[in-house]
């Protein structure tokens, strides 16, 4: 099991260009990393990868987005301002994941096809998917042991 915390985030070399997340009003980074520490949850996401030929973060991807610590977050602010939040869920995947042993393909896999809006569109929760996974996520990085 892989334990994160808020200074070894900082202090990832990746993980530290998201200060403007982890100190972001809208959510409790804490929290976003107490979620992905849980030790059944980085067994669903190596699982995704051994078993069943997908993203890691497509293991916890369908609990992420209906918990409540994520669900506001995506759901209610516009996609534009959510993208580094986004990104930040990649790197601690990807902490995780390297810390189990794990290292990057280099490619990503699906998690989710987006619905077609208008350009400029900044209604809250109009840039979701229309079919695959995730609702708000299109893809993510691919591992292999």
């Amino acid at each position: 099991m892989v334990v994160l915390t808020i200074p070894n985030f900082r202090s990832d070399p990746q993980g530290a260009r998201f200060a403007d997340v982890v100190q972001d009003k809208r959510i409790n980074f804490q929290h976003w990393l107490d979620f992905f520490n849980d030790p059944i949850r980085q067994l669903r996401m190596e699982d995704s990868e051994t078993h069943h030929d997908r993203p890691a973060l497509a293991g916890v991807i369908r609990e992420l987005e209906q918990h409540p610590h994520f669900k506001p977050y995506l759901e209610n602010n516009d996609a534009h301002t959510t993208q580094r939040g986004r990104q930040a869920i990649g790197v601690i995947v990807r902490m995780i994941m390297l810390g189990l042993g794990w290292r990057k393909t280099g490619r990503k896999g699906s998690l989710g096809q987006r619905a077609t809006v208008p350009p400029g569109t900044t209604t809250p929760g109009a840039y979701h998917n229309a079919s695959g996974l995730s609702q708000w996520f299109t893809r993510s990085e691919r591992y292999e042991i």
